[in-house]
């Protein structure tokens, strides 16, 4: 069953982002290979990182120090010199112990067959990329920083409303959603694509070797295949508030569809 919001369904970046993400990837992969076939490959590949806890208090906030309760326990009272020291149980309380976080994102690289070059490498961006001081984001950004200094063209897909957006010299246009796509002949300069939550997803191009005509993906279409098939329509619970939340106009317009379809 189809979604009923027009374009991104802003339910899913709140509750169901990681089976999104893997669906998503392999649904641009199944898109492309049509396309691409027999000159190129794609495949997934997968970076994986460790978030620690101490260093990002927004993946868990763990005590440092544990602390009586004011009600907790037993207060101790003054003993006379005759008196004698007596077993006193003590309750424990229960903290989070801080743990490193094993981080795994799957993306999609464009292989030449005659050379086995990467000409094209493909990313949806990931909460934790987007997450200001994050090792995710840092992460992210430093393998960013690489590919712009190669021959590879770099396309990035950001369907997450929340964090913060990947850093470009002049301002983005005031938008929800956002496709950049770095050519290789072009390295620093990017095409960026941006829409707002109540417009569909739109077809943005992949470059490819130089001398080779880029193909196009029609996002709209990719995830109206994943919505469908993965079958968030059920799924999701649509009672629940966004991630990040919707504001009020936002709100309205999104429960107007909801009561519509329901």
């Amino acid at each position: 069953m189809p979604s009923v919001f027009p374009g991104m369904d802003p339910f899913l970046e709140g509750h169901e982002w990681e089976d999104f993400h893997t669906n998503f990837i392999t649904e641009i992969q199944a898109n492309l290979v049509p396309q691409l076939r027999p000159s190129y490959a794609v495949r997934t590949e997968r970076r994986i990182y460790v978030e620690h806890p101490l260093d990002d208090d927004t993946l868990i906030r763990p005590d440092i120090a544990i602390l009586r309760d004011p009600d907790f326990g037993v207060t101790a009272r003054p003993q006379s010199d005759s008196s004698v020291a007596t077993a006193v149980a003590v309750e424990p309380v229960e903290r989070t112990l801080p743990m490193p976080l094993t981080n795994e994102e799957t993306y999609l690289i464009i292989r030449r067959l005659d050379s086995s070059e990467v000409v094209t490498v493909i990313e949806l961006l990931s909460p934790s990329n987007k997450r200001a001081g994050a090792e995710g984001r840092r992460v992210y950004l430093t393998k960013r920083e690489d590919l712009l200094q190669s021959r590879t063209s770099l396309v990035e897909i950001d369907l997450l409303r929340g964090g913060k957006r990947l850093p470009t010299l002049e301002p983005l246009p005031d938008a929800d959603y956002f496709a950049f796509v770095c050519r290789a002949k072009r390295r620093r300069h990017a095409a960026v694509y941006a829409w707002p939550l109540n417009h569909r997803l739109p077809v943005i191009p992949i470059p490819l070797a130089i001398d080779d005509q880029e193909v196009s993906l029609d996002l709209q279409a990719v995830f109206d295949s994943v919505y469908d098939r993965a079958g968030y329509d059920y799924s999701l619970n649509y009672k629940t508030p966004t991630v990040p939340p919707l504001n009020e106009e936002e709100s309205r317009w999104a429960g107007g569809l909801l009561t519509k379809n329901a």
